[in-house]
């Protein structure tokens, strides 16, 4: 099947890559998969050997009709549609248990389909993943507070999972052979919310105004975005630096603060 670069495809062709990729889903006796972008059906093959059933969500019609002609349909089933509109909570009711995700993300909506994911992770319909993005964004994924990388992204994924970079693949692997790097993360999806006394709506929210701009402190970011310098300055935690950039705060004085300010806007 020939890949279409606007609909960012890219498939992998490397068999080794493809059994590791599946090993990293852990045991899949019994469990339903969900494989985002399956394209023509390699990573799927490596799949219904090992799950008790796979949904696939493919966006080409043309895919989705091939790959109905190259599985049995008491081990696949083809969504043709966009993931960004997949209804992961159906799945997991008839599956009657958390779901297992796995799948190549295209680069456009990578971001798009985390948030995705992470939502589906809060309501406890999602149990792990292993995604594969282009290495800049999962470099961005995992990076630790302090680092050039960490940034909201990096924020809102580690407040919903605990991210494991497992491996790197060149272009090669892929036909046609992308410009970039990419890199496989496994996502074992465990929301912090609830552990750091946060509502998760809000402090998403807070998160955003955080990050707003890279180059601006925490406290000009919250200043922008109507906490006043005396509200800041009476709950500011004592181990966040008064000049201190978002991407230096680790989640936990994060989460103080916002508690802090959450607490003023509601006297």
């Amino acid at each position: 099947m020939p890949a279409k670069p606007r609909l960012g495809q890219n498939f992998l062709n490397d068999t080794q890559a493809i059994e590791r990729i599946a090993s990293s889903l852990g045991d899949l006796t019994g469990r339903m998969v969900v494989e985002i972008g399956p394209g023509a059906g390699a990573m799927t093959s490596a799949l219904v050997s090992r799950a008790a059933h796979v949904i696939a969500v493919e966006l080409d019609p043309g895919l989705a009709a091939h790959l109905r002609g190259e599985f049995a349909a008491e081990k696949l089933t083809v969504h043709q549609r966009d993931v960004l509109s997949f209804d992961f909570a159906a799945a997991a009711s008839e599956a009657g248990q958390p779901l297992l995700v796995i799948g190549n993300l295209p680069y456009y909506i990578t971001s798009q389909i985390l948030l995705k994911l992470f939502a589906a992770g809060v309501r406890g319909t999602v149990a792990r993943a292993v995604l594969m993005m282009q290495r800049e964004v999962a470099d961005r994924v995992a990076a630790a507070p302090g680092g050039r990388d960490y940034g909201v992204l990096s924020a809102t994924t580690q407040m919903n999972a605990r991210v494991e970079t497992l491996f790197t693949l060149p272009p090669a692997a892929f036909s046609p052979p992308p410009d970039v790097f990419s890199t496989v993360l496994r996502l074992e999806f465990a929301p912090r919310f609830e552990e750091l006394c946060v509502d998760a709506a809000g402090f998403d929210t807070f998160l955003k105004a955080s990050f707003a701009q890279k180059r601006k402190t925490l406290a000009n970011n919250l200043r922008s975005a109507a906490y006043s310098p005396q509200e800041l300055q009476a709950v500011w935690p004592a181990q966040i630096p008064p000049q201190a950039r978002a991407e230096t705060v680790a989640l936990e004085p994060m989460a103080q603060l916002y508690r802090a300010l959450t607490g003023i806007n509601k006297a």
